[in-house]
């Protein structure tokens, strides 16, 4: 069990950091065109066809993400001065390399989302490393960075954590236990190796406004407020916490939605005395100066 001494602090003195997440994953998506057997479920209508064929209109709601979403986040983030975490499935920053070259120009952090956004439950071992090393390699080449942590599309094997170590990844996302972050050791090729495992969050992911039952987006603002005072209340009783807010460009990047990520951004500024706004590779190095990995 890691334990998290009382006099830890974030690197401004707060104890309570936010990680502001954004997803780049269109173009990376289920399409037959890629040789896929069937379209994208994930779709803000939920019109999944029962028999393979091309949703045209999905897909160009993925590619609103790219064109018009991405370019109001980039935006918002710029005027905030807030430094988020890019997850990209991989093929998705080969297919909009005017997105890798944003991320570059303002020395934003990518960690790796797969190399297309895809899940992994059903892959040996053999496709699973290629898919991780793939997805790393790619990143490198598109950023210019080698990316240190890793979250799936949700459904992962029991040998991920494994192959990630082995690969040289540091940080592992594919957690919602807690609100820190805290250490894992995993059994490798190579003997043990410690795995920092950095929770991410499902509640206050801005997905809950595409599924059903679907928030509204002053719902959503609502709620990631509400979520943010209740850790800060608990940083100022002396407890460290991390708040995780997790974006798309195809979902918050839309105009009617846009305005409930800026409620969010101006509560956390208003703030800004009291929480530490950055990327998960400088909430990492921040955790193990402090909390070293103990066998």
């Amino acid at each position: 069990m890691t334990v998290i001494p009382s006099d830890f602090v974030w690197p401004n003195g707060a104890k309570l950091a936010v990680s502001l997440v954004i997803n780049v994953e269109e173009g990376a998506e289920q399409n037959i065109r890629d040789g896929d057997k069937g379209p994208e479920p994930v779709d803000e209508l939920g019109a999944v066809p029962a028999r393979p064929m091309r949703v045209y209109g999905n897909e160009s709601n993925y590619l609103y993400g790219i064109k018009a979403g991405w370019p109001r986040i980039r935006d918002l983030f710029d005027r905030y001065e807030f430094a988020p975490t890019i997850t990209a499935a991989a093929l998705a920053l080969e297919r909009a390399p005017d997105i890798a070259a944003d991320i570059v120009a303002r020395n934003w952090e990518v960690a790796a989302h797969g190399y297309r956004w895809s899940h992994q439950f059903w892959m040996d071992e053999d496709k699973e490393r290629a898919f991780i090393t793939k997805a790393r390699d790619s990143i490198q080449a598109t950023t210019g960075q080698t990316p240190k942590g890793w979250l799936s599309r949700y459904l992962l094997t029991d040998r991920t954590r494994r192959i990630l170590a082995e690969e040289g990844f540091t940080y592992h996302m594919d957690d919602y236990s807690g609100d820190m972050p805290f250490w894992d050791e995993v059994e490798t090729s190579h003997g043990s190796k410690p795995m920092l495992i950095t929770p991410y969050a499902i509640d206050t992911n801005d997905m809950k406004m595409w599924v059903a039952p679907a928030m509204q987006p002053w719902d959503w603002a609502t709620y990631a407020i509400a979520s943010f005072d209740a850790l800060l209340d608990e940083a100022r009783r002396g407890q460290a916490r991390v708040l995780n807010i997790g974006l798309h460009l195809r979902i918050v990047g839309r105009p009617g939605r846009i305005g409930a990520l800026e409620r969010i951004m101006a509560h956390i500024k208003a703030h800004s005395d009291e929480v530490y706004v950055a990327g998960r590779n400088s909430l990492v190095d921040a955790f193990v100066a402090q909390v070293p990995f103990r066998a």
